[in-house]
């Protein structure tokens, strides 16, 4: 596009160049001024030169005592095709505006006879054309790194590109890249990149988006992309959690702290407790950081009957629970926090149960458990008795008042492809693999179950 001083400087050069061509003695003779666009090709016509001898010498020696000679800095862009002054461009030697400036400049010097009569100036302004792609400046897209905690609306950083034809840019976020809501550009032209909503190391630790670079003021529209890669810097936001951790959706870093429990029982001292469903462990809940984190016993511990250790968050049961102790169960509250901030914390409940001496085993309640199972189509039917009740295991365990145990675990041994026992002493057996009036005797313990498969048409009830 040609601006309007260097319109008017090309109308002043044709206006110029027309009388060179009416020049017809050295000494009357004129600077020649013209223009060219860039990526001429080679032979390109600047100006016709009209120059002959002195008035006075006949035609024969005009004719051969006249010689024309190109010098200057840029005398090797021209060449001399009689009295025609042409472009001497060549590949890959092409006449870029972007690569040698706006003027080719020469002198072209009138011999006549051997003898030198006059000099002219040789001005040939370059005229721009669009042949240059804009092109990202290497140290504004490299990779970033910014906090979590950048507010929103703040500019994280600035791209730029360079066009060498000086075109105007302005910059697009390609809405089809990986993470496009991340990022806006208030500004066009300006190349700022702003947060447009909130970051979450703990969600998504790295971004990227593809930027464009175009021109604006012309028709070709040339362009060029860059993926931006952003790595997100963790930031002090969360609290510490204890483990394990259970979200309170998915998706979502908020934990709810487990319910830690244990049993001990009145014998025992200088004990590390082990706790279900795991040790009491926390981590931070910025990951990124892994801030360290002390443990203390807020409540609960019973004039140092318990002792914690602050780094780990091992228990430890320091001394006996006295006989004449009433309590049954231990409730600690249990604290978290940051070493470097105390106001970042978590709390959580520990459940100790003081059992009594294990000093007598569990006894069953009979010796010899009488059953049937009614034939019908189902696979597994429970085990009744005659009563048209369902048969129920029981053992009574004398190391506590009312006989009731609740750890009594029941079994079957050897283990038994037919019947299966529950935890509550309920017995099950596999309908589809029996057989009408057979007999089984299984021993569980030290008691003998003995059960009848009755064919229901033949069932009478006393």
């Amino acid at each position: 596009m040609l601006r309007p001083c260097s319109l008017l400087l090309w109308q002043v050069a044709v206006s110029l160049s027309s009388h060179v061509v009416t020049a017809s003695r050295c000494g009357g003779g004129s600077d020649i001024f013209t223009a060219l666009r860039e990526n001429s090709p080679m032979g390109q016509f600047i100006s016709e030169l009209g120059m002959t001898a002195e008035a006075g010498a006949n035609k024969a020696e005009r004719a051969t005592s006249l010689r024309l000679c190109v010098s200057g800095d840029d005398a090797a862009w021209f060449y001399l095709e009689g009295r025609t002054l042409r472009l001497n461009a060549s590949d890959p030697r092409v006449l870029d505006r972007e690569a040698h400036g706006p003027m080719l400049i020469a002198e072209l010097t009138c011999y006549q006879d051997n003898v030198i009569q006059t000099k002219f100036r040789i001005l040939v302004e370059i005229l721009n054309e669009n042949d240059n792609r804009p092109k990202f400046v290497k140290e504004t897209i490299h990779r970033f790194t910014v906090s979590e905690l950048t507010a929103v609306n703040s500019v994280l950083f600035t791209v730029k590109a360079m066009d060498a034809d000086g075109d105007m840019i302005s910059y697009i976020i390609d809405p089809s890249s990986r993470d496009p809501q991340f990022f806006r550009i208030d500004l066009p032209n300006s190349g700022k990149i702003v947060l447009n909503k909130p970051l979450d190391y703990e969600t998504r630790t790295q971004l990227q988006v593809l930027i464009w670079a175009q021109e604006v003021n012309t028709e070709e529209k040339f362009n060029i992309s860059a993926v931006l890669t952003v790595n997100i810097e963790d930031g002090d936001d969360q609290y510490p959690h204890f483990l394990p951790c259970t979200p309170i959706s998915p998706g979502d870093p908020v934990c709810v702290s487990p319910n830690y429990s244990t049993n001990i029982s009145q014998k025992q001292q200088d004990l590390v407790l082990k706790f279900s469903p795991g040790p009491i462990r926390a981590e931070d809940g910025d990951r990124g950081l892994n801030t360290s984190l002390i443990y203390s016993i807020l409540s609960g511990g019973d004039q140092s009957q318990f002792r914690i250790n602050n780094r780990t968050g091992e228990i430890q049961l320091t001394r006996a629970v006295p006989l004449r102790h009433q309590e049954k169960t231990f409730t600690l509250t249990v604290m978290v926090c940051q070493e470097d901030d105390r106001l970042k914390y978590s709390v959580v409940s520990v459940l100790i149960r003081v059992l009594n001496e294990n000093t007598f085993p569990p006894v069953f309640n009979r010796t010899t458990f009488k059953g049937f199972i009614v034939e019908n189509l189902s696979p597994a039917s429970i085990v009744t008795t005659y009563g048209n009740q369902v048969l129920q295991i029981k053992a009574s365990d004398r190391d506590f008042s009312d006989g009731l145990n609740p750890n009594i675990h029941y079994s079957i041994l050897p283990p038994s492809g037919l019947y299966q026992v529950t935890d509550g002493g309920v017995l099950i057996a596999r309908t589809d693999r029996l057989h009408a009036f057979d007999r089984h005797k299984v021993r569980g313990g030290t008691s003998v179950l003995d059960f009848t498969l009755a064919d229901r048409k033949n069932l009478h009830w006393n």
